[in-house]
């Protein structure tokens, strides 16, 4: 907790915590998803959705029913002075972070998107790099990998 201060006093700046801001995020990434349409259009959905499933996992370990909450999550965020609403994780029930007083230092969660961008990035790349792999033939038999012989 005082770590989380220290960011805050540190940086100055915070967003509301209780998943508030990544049901937001989520929110907007959904709506401009379908303006570039295509392939990228999956992809920034496919990212919203993962964005989302943190606040998933922040109310399951609470205990909580995330079906139950999201809905009420996503419908509160659908108005837009309701940006700041999350789960109160004692009361069970989406509530106003801010006036909660339930705040993440926002050099917080801007490393943790970053990171987790990076990590789905290198991922990506991976997959792409065995999908080529795939198509080539994969790895030459002539680069001195034996066969198995009938003996073995």
């Amino acid at each position: 907790a005082l770590g989380t201060v220290a960011d805050v006093v540190k940086d100055g700046k915070a967003v509301a915590g209780g998943g508030a801001i990544e049901i937001e995020i989520a929110k907007r990434l959904k709506r401009y998803a379908p303006q570039v349409g295509g392939k990228e259009q999956l992809a920034i959905e496919a990212y919203a959705n993962a964005v989302e499933a943190l606040v998933t996992i922040l109310i399951e370990n609470a205990g909580l029913d995330p079906i139950d909450l999201l809905v009420k999550l996503r419908s509160a965020h659908e108005n837009e002075s309701n940006k700041w609403i999350g789960i109160d994780l004692y009361a069970g029930q989406p509530v106003n972070m801010w006036e909660k007083g339930v705040v993440d230092p926002a050099v917080v969660k801007t490393n943790a998107v970053k990171a987790a961008t990076e990590a789905a990035t290198l991922v990506l790349r991976i997959d792409d790099l065995v999908a080529a792999s795939k198509k080539t033939g994969g790895p030459s038999s002539k680069g001195g990998e034996k066969k198995p012989s009938e003996e073995d």
